[in-house]
């Protein structure tokens, strides 16, 4: 029996809430935080519980089934959630916070109380929605459909991005009617994870979605102006980790040429990151790519150890198009950071599985990984 990722599992699970007046039974307690403000608020997001379930159902094969059993039962609790963040009016896509009725900035004082900050139904909830919970192939097929009509150069074209890319009919980050056209490299990252997992046909979308991909790490925009091409994970170590999950999975052959320059890339980052969770998402990212990583003692973390981290943020200025609110809107003091500790001890459950898998292969093949 592997006993840190025991830990880490019941780690998960105890946090996982049984149901109180403010986080519902199966959802896991998150906190939106601006530290250069003391701003901090309990919010009740679905998007942490969704990705520790499909990073759970991931790792789940590599488990013995004592901990299948722990995890299964964990997703089925955030599983059941899931209604109450479906489109408001019926349509098979997801919202961030709950919508009948809208449940936006919960736990709040101000936003909370006005229509004006609410926001549309997402891509990435929606992606991490169905891959986790076996959605008919008429639901995948609709929602192939439904992606189309919030591309780039569909009702409208994107203003907040590079000029070579403003033609680029790649998927926006958000549905909602009037919504403005948004490219995030890591939410790409995902919902191309979605469409290769139920093996969709491929489209003009499809091909753009992975030449933004493509593009902004060959560039090295990814490394220097993070912010640009995600601006829900501004970080370049949160792009390395999903782009190097889509690759691992699927290896798109148009992201092929990238795949030698992210190992690189991670190396040298790894070397000179100070930040603990950090050198974990890169470790499992060189991991993911077949590339040996030196062992991080993950089974000694404790939660003091997550401090500063952050995986997730909003930039309260990103949605404006007026080009001088948009270069105040890269100040981290316009941004609010998502926390949940329960998605750092399932990062360390999945850099278990991936270094016990990547220990177990050298022993097997007796040649370095």
């Amino acid at each position: 029996m592997d006993q840190p990722l025991r830990k880490f599992i019941e780690k998960i699970e105890n946090l996982q809430s049984d149901g109180d007046g403010l986080f519902p039974k199966g959802i896991f307690p998150a906190k939106r935080v601006n530290p250069l403000i003391g701003y901090q608020r309990p919010d009740t997001t679905i998007f942490y519980s969704a990705i520790i379930c499909f990073t759970l159902q991931c790792i789940r094969k590599s488990c013995d089934p004592d901990m299948q059993q722990k995890m299964d039962m964990v997703c089925a609790k955030v599983i059941a959630n899931y209604p109450e963040f479906q489109n408001k009016d019926g349509l098979k896509t997801y919202n961030f916070w709950k919508t009948k009725p809208s449940r936006h900035f919960p736990g709040g004082f101000i936003f909370r109380h006005f229509e004006h900050f609410r926001i549309p139904d997402d891509v990435d909830d929606t992606a991490f929605i169905y891959l986790t919970s076996n959605p008919s192939s008429d639901e995948v097929n609709w929602l192939k459909s439904k992606l189309a009509l919030h591309a780039n150069g569909k009702k409208q074209r994107i203003k907040n991005t590079y000029p070579e890319y403003k033609s680029l009919a790649a998927y926006s980050t958000w549905f909602g009617k009037n919504m403005y056209i948004e490219f995030d490299v890591s939410v790409l990252s995902n919902i191309m994870y979605c469409i290769l997992h139920y093996n969709l046909p491929f489209n003009e979308h499809d091909a753009a979605s992975l030449e933004y991909i493509r593009s902004v790490i060959e560039t090295d925009r990814y490394l220097n102006a993070p912010f640009r091409c995600a601006h829900q994970y501004p970080r370049t170590p949160l792009i390395i980790y999903h782009v190097t999950r889509l690759i691992a999975a699927f290896d798109p052959e148009i992201l092929k040429p990238i795949r030698e320059k992210l190992i690189q890339d991670s190396k040298q980052l790894l070397a000179e990151t100070s930040g603990y969770m950090d050198k974990v998402i890169l470790s499992t990212s060189l991991m993911r790519l077949g590339t040996r990583t030196e062992r991080i003692p993950v089974e000694h973390f404790t939660a003091e150890d997550f401090k500063g981290f952050y995986f997730f943020i909003a930039g309260l200025l990103t949605a404006y198009e007026n080009p001088v609110l948009y270069k105040l809107s890269a100040n981290p003091l316009f941004h609010m950071h998502w926390i949940c500790e329960a998605h750092c001890w399932t990062l360390l459950a999945e850099y278990e599985v991936l270094w016990n898998n990547s220990v177990q292969k050298q022993s097997e093949h007796g040649n370095p990984i």
